[in-house]
């Protein structure tokens, strides 16, 4: 597209983003195009294509002609509260006046993204695509929600009701990007192609599903960068969680994010997520002396032998620790309702004995009594795991453990006592993490619930579905607000990467533009700001969109991926981005761009739609 000569245009400056940078106001040359341009400004038959008119029936030859049918034995959505009903007032009352306007079934196209990454960060962890895949499958009316609607609706809707229930996502195409794939602000992470109407009623559940899941996902993903891959990381934010469903979605995308197992049954039993957990203090704090220990005998690890009073073996281990010169009598005195508590749960539980350590006094009473029943246990062939931390200086206290469980190995020839776990918990966050790595630790694994599930530094990620295409005419939304500008059209994105192997750019260009080519010469445009702009020479070239439900449209339609499968690529993922672009303070911008025919049309439309003013 060529623009002709003609008056200035200032357009707006944007703060600091993650599109390609600049400092200073441009000016773009414009006019009206003259009568033999193709550009499609109101030709409903039309779609856009590298700023040309093209028929769309060409969008036929994309179908794959062994594509099947659309999946239908997909299950609903977790949540069984999520339903056609799940959704704002405006969106049905917006349906109800397309249908009645007879637009109804006009083909749209909306986008799904976000404006701006969380948590000061430059990067966001997409999650929830096989939440809103399900959900499309399943997707009806109900007869009792028509008559809910019915309710609240005008009297003259009658027709729109029977209309509403034979509606389904038969029409309706989804294009996504893989589910855990890292994404930044603007680049659609879902694109949705169906009848106004039905793409409409799909907004705000698919926000819904998307924006929790996202922003939990990402959360966990900057604590596992923060810890460092050697460390066992456990979601233990079931109680703190915003209700039941915020706790069984952020026990799955923290899963996800990175973290390696979680405390919520209920989320094991549905997603197959390894499951933690011991005891709590209440445990400790409910016995008074070992006499309330009944069954005092434990068979051997060897299921041979037997030892009829471990409460005296236990007592015989605690009373060499604390004659051993070693310690120099610090522990003469432990408490001794911890102690029983110590040896029931281990009696209990004696190939995952993992005891809390801080109910009394870590030092002098909680990891010697921990150390008896571990010897005790030890002596009859069994395997300690270790202590939990859930109080105080970590780190120090970790520390000290450590030279201690050492220090006994190394006096009662006890092998690999030395190396026991030891886990941390007690409100800990990005930032704690960061400074127990930097004061040093003995910590082998964290704990981690208010501020991991609640996203406490950052309540919500504010992702929106906007309308980019109907009837082939791409559709801009302007405002005075410039970075709720959006991206018109149809588009294709694709990541390209460097000669180091990392991401350098993600690059967006209308559906039917030629695709980028590895080696060759691509200009990249920062979408609404002029001198933003770069020559890429990528050296690998990936597309970004694979389509996850076809409908009936013969589109061939990928498989949904596991949980572990998405988990796997999500620490793939962070594992190719630049280090600069990943840490936590200060990162640098990733950079996403438009192609040159798509960054004209923006401007073209931009132009085409915003009312001139008039000065007197």
């Amino acid at each position: 597209m060529e623009l002709l000569e003609g008056t200035k245009l200032t357009l707006p400056i944007f703060e600091r983003d993650n599109l390609l940078e600049m400092s200073n106001p441009i000016s773009c040359s414009y006019s009206k195009v003259d009568a033999g341009s193709s550009l499609p400004i109101r030709h409903t038959n039309n779609k856009l294509c590298n700023g040309l008119a093209v028929d769309a029936k060409n969008e036929q030859a994309a179908i794959s002609t062994s594509a099947g049918s659309a999946t239908s034995d997909l299950k609903g959505p977790t949540n069984p509260m999520v339903t056609a009903l799940l959704t704002d007032m405006y969106q049905i009352t917006m349906a109800y006046a397309y249908w009645r306007a007879g637009k109804h079934i006009d083909q749209a196209v909306f986008d799904l993204f976000h404006r701006k990454n969380p948590f000061g960060g430059e990067y966001t962890i997409f999650a929830g695509l096989e939440e809103c895949i399900k959900f499309a499958a399943n997707f009806r009316f109900k007869d009792y929600e028509i008559d809910y609607l019915r309710s609240i609706m005008p009297p003259s809707c009658e027709g729109f009701f029977n209309y509403l229930k034979g509606i389904d996502c038969s029409n309706v195409k989804i294009h996504a990007i893989a589910e855990g794939s890292i994404v930044f602000p603007r680049v659609p992470m879902m694109r949705v192609e169906g009848p106004l109407l039905i793409a409409q009623l799909l907004e705000t559940i698919f926000l819904t599903l998307v924006n929790y899941a996202s922003l939990v996902a990402t959360n966990a993903a900057r604590h596992r960068q923060v810890a460092g891959k050697s460390k066992l990381l456990l979601e233990f934010g079931l109680r703190r969680a915003q209700g039941p469903d915020g706790g069984i979605s952020a026990s799955k995308y923290c899963y996800l994010g990175g973290f390696d197992a979680t405390s919520n049954l209920d989320a094991g039993r549905r997603f197959g997520i390894p499951v933690r957990g011991t005891h709590s203090h209440a445990f400790v704090s409910s016995f008074m002396s070992s006499d309330e220990i009944s069954e005092r005998s434990l068979v051997y690890a060897n299921k041979i032998d037997k030892c009829d009073d471990f409460v005296s073996l236990i007592e015989h281990w605690l009373s060499k620790i604390q004659v051993a010169e070693f310690f120099h009598g610090k522990f003469s005195e432990t408490n001794q309702s911890e102690l029983a508590a110590f040896t029931s749960y281990a009696l209990a539980f004696p190939t995952e004995f993992l005891a809390l350590v801080d109910t009394y006094d870590v030092m002098r009473s909680g990891i010697p009594n921990f150390c008896a029943v571990a010897l005790a246990l030890q002596q009859l062939g069994y395997k300690p795991k270790g202590i939990r931390l859930d109080s105080g200086d970590l780190a120090y206290f970790s520390i000290e453990a450590r030279k201690i469980f050492a220090a006994i190995e190394k006096e009662f020839a006890m092998p690999g006592f030395g190396k026991l776990s030891i886990t941390a918990s007690n409100d800990i966050n990005e930032d704690t993490l960061d400074a127990i790595n930097k004061q040093g630790h003995e910590i082998d694994a964290f704990g981690i619930g208010t501020h991991l599930v609640t996203c406490y530094k950052q309540p919500a990620l504010g992702c929106v579905y906007k309308l980019v295409e109907v009837r082939g005419q791409p559709r801009i939304k302007l405002s005075e607000d410039f970075s709720k500008v959006t991206i018109p059209g149809k588009k294709q994105c694709f990541r390209l990467y460097g000669n180091e192997g990392y991401p350098l750019v993600d690059l967006m260009i209308g559906e039917n533009e030629p695709l980028p080519k590895v080696q060759e010469r691509i200009l990249c445009r920062h979408p609404f700001q002029e001198s933003k702009r770069a020559y890429v020479v990528p050296q690998r070239v990936e597309a970004l969109y694979k389509c996850y439900w076809a409908g009936k449209s013969g589109f061939k339609q990928e498989p949904l991926p596991s949980l572990d499968a998405s988990r796997r690529h999500c620490q793939q993922q962070l594992a190719t981005m630049r280090p600069d672009h990943m840490r936590s303070l200060y990162p640098t911008p990733y950079k996403v761009s438009v192609s040159a025919k798509l960054y004209d049309y923006i401007h073209f439309l931009w132009l085409s739609e915003a009312p001139v003013g008039e000065l007197h």
